[in-house]
């Protein structure tokens, strides 16, 4: 009899946590320390994990002015894409408005706190001296991503532009991130009781109203979802005249894969063979698709933004507009670094959520449906990672697609 996997098990403590809150709402309130340990280790992968993958990343990219005219290419479709994700993720949820519904503590942030003491405005001089570290040290230990993002930035193009000499320090920062990778399983290993406790506590002491809150956040999400990828991905493969049939074929098993297991990394290998086939120069394809990994998560992008503003909104919360354009700043840094393994994005939005003030409540409650989360957002990132392959070789001036799939 198969195993059953993680996921399974975090929606078993999803269900489990349900009844509990509803069946002994006065003990279901005193699992809260439970809770509070998951998400304390939680954000403990924040800052080692961002360092380590933005590094090695950077630095093993090699110096951007010999990455030459590919490497440009598709460093520009990745930012505009992301950017576009966080928008269309950014407008989801301030139309939907799910977290209206979701009552939530602001004890553990200090919520009560102006936006104004954690994070200065989204213009002008202080925002501008914010995002640079006096010291890294002491910005790893409050967990504040922007300054641990940018520091990681200036440290990866400084290892890039030193070379063979940098080598032990890069071979260091590949190391920690897989670590960390290797940590953040370990963690996950304890999200179903986490999850259990945190849904069974959300329940117990706001009753069951706060779930139709929940299920506003999944519809939002996956419509969001749908929107990018019929109106952003769709019409960017008519833009670069990419066959859409052959294109499906290409991408429907990766996608399926990376669906089923939350993993990205789970469906690379057959990406690309399949964007090869599709057409796509190996060379290309072999560049393309892995650094997508870490600069074209659209999907979590798209997630990240619609959570964090989730979490403002079940807190009571209001970002003014400028406020809201500081935390899509954030994000569109942040999202670079999410690793290509299930559930990594609760990580960056840990951290994201600390520098903004922001309840980290919000993150138990995500929990309880982030298994469903997950594997949407999972999907689309590879999705558009194939989709990123396809444009650059289309923009090289391939024709790629016409013989797909390949006669047998």
């Amino acid at each position: 009899m198969k195993r059953p996997s993680l996921t399974a098990w975090i929606f078993f403590g999803m269900a489990a946590g349900v009844a509990l809150g509803m069946a002994a709402p006065g003990f279901a309130r005193r699992l809260d320390p439970i809770s509070a340990v998951f998400l304390r280790l939680i954000r403990s992968i924040v800052a080692p994990l961002l360092f380590g993958t933005l590094v090695a990343g950077i630095a093993g990219a090699g110096d951007l002015k010999r990455m030459g005219r590919i490497g440009v290419k598709a460093l520009v479709y990745f930012e505009v894409a992301t950017t576009i994700a966080l928008f269309v993720g950014l407008a989801a949820v301030n139309l939907t408005r799910p977290g209206a519904g979701v009552p939530i503590g602001t004890s553990s942030a200090a919520a009560g706190l102006p936006l104004a003491q954690s994070i200065p405005q989204s213009t002008g001089k202080s925002l501008l001296e914010y995002i640079f570290p006096a010291s890294i040290v002491d910005a790893m230990a409050r967990n504040d991503v922007l300054q641990v993002v940018v520091f990681s930035f200036l440290f990866g193009a400084a290892c890039a532009a030193i070379g063979a000499k940098a080598a032990p320090v890069v071979s260091f920062a590949g190391a920690l991130a897989e670590v960390m990778f290797r940590y953040t399983r370990y963690v996950m290993y304890l999200a179903p009781v986490g999850v259990a406790a945190a849904i069974a506590v959300t329940v117990g002491g706001n009753g069951a109203r706060v779930l139709f809150g929940l299920g506003k956040l999944v519809a939002a999400m996956y419509a969001a979802l749908a929107l990018f990828v019929i109106a952003v991905l769709g019409g960017t493969l008519v833009l670069f005249r990419i066959p859409f049939g052959p294109f499906y074929r290409a991408v429907r098993e990766p996608f399926a894969i990376a669906f089923s297991t939350a993993s990205s990394e789970a469906a690379l290998p057959l990406a690309l063979e399949n964007m090869e086939q599709f057409g796509v120069p190996k060379h290309i394809a072999g560049f393309v698709l892995p650094l997508g990994y870490s600069f074209n998560l659209t999907g979590t992008a798209l997630y990240l933004s619609l959570a964090s503003l989730f979490i403002a909104q079940a807190a009571g919360i209001h970002l003014t507009a400028g406020e809201q354009m500081a935390m899509m700043l954030t994000l569109m840094l942040t999202s670079k670094g999410v690793a290509g393994v299930p559930r990594a994005a609760l990580v960056i939005l840990a951290g994201t959520i600390s520098t903004f003030r922001l309840p980290a409540e919000g993150i138990s409650i995500l929990l309880g449906v982030d298994a469903v989360l997950d594997m949407a957002r999972t999907a689309v990132n590879v999705l558009g990672n194939c989709a990123a392959g396809a444009v650059v070789a289309r923009w090289e001036g391939y024709k790629i697609g016409a013989g797909y799939p390949p006669a047998a």
